[in-house]
């Protein structure tokens, strides 16, 4: 027999015992103890001084049966606790099944200990993926001006683009880890306005076709380099307006078409397409590749921080320079608006959605 989710929850309630009520049923316990030996004192005129023992030692042994399943756990949760403080997240409180007091606070010490052994993994992710991607430009840069300096080579244009190169890589890397900062720190207000969406995601395309064509020379700088793929812009209509923070919303176009264009087949097609959203001033964005697409299994991971999918760049492994804080930044800025942003279901590649909440409505 299937219980209904209610009624399941209203009958653990039912059945739960708080840590108040089996100090009261003890207190009752030996209230009772002591009444029944009295009884039994007067009836066969044994002396008091033995039935006070007797109900010394009675209560005695209730009260240490129920103080020991009381006192046990909290000795245990304060075992689990100071690992915790010395930085080991590994061991959990038992007993977090117990229907009082004491197994709410255990499910939370180990919620807690949960979360904070995830914090740890990802504070030692963010160390190791942020040491190999400076290492790889300063290796790089270091070499050129060695060199420089021992007269290997000269300091032609040539060695200085090179050197260009990974300066702009790592200066990329750097303005992206200043947008995680940003991001962790919640520093970053949001200054929305009106603007027309035509010429505002132009000027977005014809950056990056700008950005692609002044850094062709300079792959891996942390932004795409090929000049192969067509940006293709539709909005509907064409005096489409919204209400958003335009540099937010920049970053999200940006770091989109970014990766669209990396995953693009040769001579491929990246289009951005805008659509009027169901609020005033609100905007449905749909940004959509030609590539490999994205696996469903991957989809609910794309936009997680040092993601960079298993989708192989058509340009070859490791070629795009990536981070793989794009995309999160992206989730970042949406969220900051209060949208949405995910990957859509397409007959081809990848779509990835977006939708802006616009003028907020007031209540009446």
């Amino acid at each position: 027999m299937r219980w209904p989710a209610g009624r399941l929850r209203r009958r653990a309630r039912s059945v739960t015992i708080s840590i108040k009520t089996k100090l009261c049923s003890l207190v009752v316990v030996s209230v009772f103890i002591t009444t029944g030996l009295l009884m039994v004192a007067l009836r066969t005129e044994t002396e008091l001084r033995f039935i006070t023992v007797f109900s010394v030692i009675a209560t005695l042994l209730i009260t240490q049966f129920v103080a020991h399943g009381l006192t046990a756990p909290l000795d245990e949760m304060n075992t689990v606790a100071k690992s915790i403080s010395h930085g080991d997240y590994t061991r959990r409180v038992r007993g977090a099944g117990r229907r009082d007091e004491l197994g709410d606070l255990a499910s939370t010490i180990n919620r807690m200990a949960d979360d904070l052994e995830a914090v740890d993994r990802h504070r030692k992710e963010l160390v190791a993926n942020v040491s190999h991607e400076l290492r790889t430009p300063i290796a790089a840069l270091r070499a050129v001006l060695e060199n420089v300096v021992d007269g290997v080579s000269a300091a032609d244009p040539e060695t200085m683009r090179l050197a260009l190169k990974q300066t702009e890589r790592l200066g990329s890397l750097v303005e992206t880890l200043l947008d995680l900062s940003r991001l962790d720190n919640g520093v970053v207000p949001l200054r929305s306005r009106r603007f027309e969406v035509w010429p505002y995601l132009s000027g977005v395309l014809k950056e990056a076709n700008l950005a692609a064509s002044q850094r062709f020379l300079s792959s891996g700088s942390g932004r795409h380099t090929r000049t192969d793929v067509h940006l293709h812009l539709d909005v509907s209509p064409p005096e489409l307006t919204a209400h958003a923070d335009a540099e937010r919303l920049h970053q999200v176009v940006a770091n989109l078409i970014d990766n669209a264009v990396k995953h693009s087949p040769p001579h491929g097609r990246v289009t951005v397409r805008a659509r009027r959203g169901p609020q005033p001033e609100s905007l449905d964005l749909e940004v959509l590749d030609e590539g490999p697409g994205i696996p469903e299994s991957e989809r609910h991971k794309v936009f997680e921080r040092f993601n960079r999918g298993i989708a192989a760049s058509p340009q070859g492994p490791g070629s795009d320079g990536g981070t793989g804080l794009g995309l999160a930044i992206a989730r970042w800025a949406v969220d900051l608006h209060g949208g949405r942003i995910g990957v859509a279901e397409s007959a081809r590649g990848c779509r990835i959605k977006v939708t802006l909440p616009g003028i907020p409505q007031q209540r009446g």
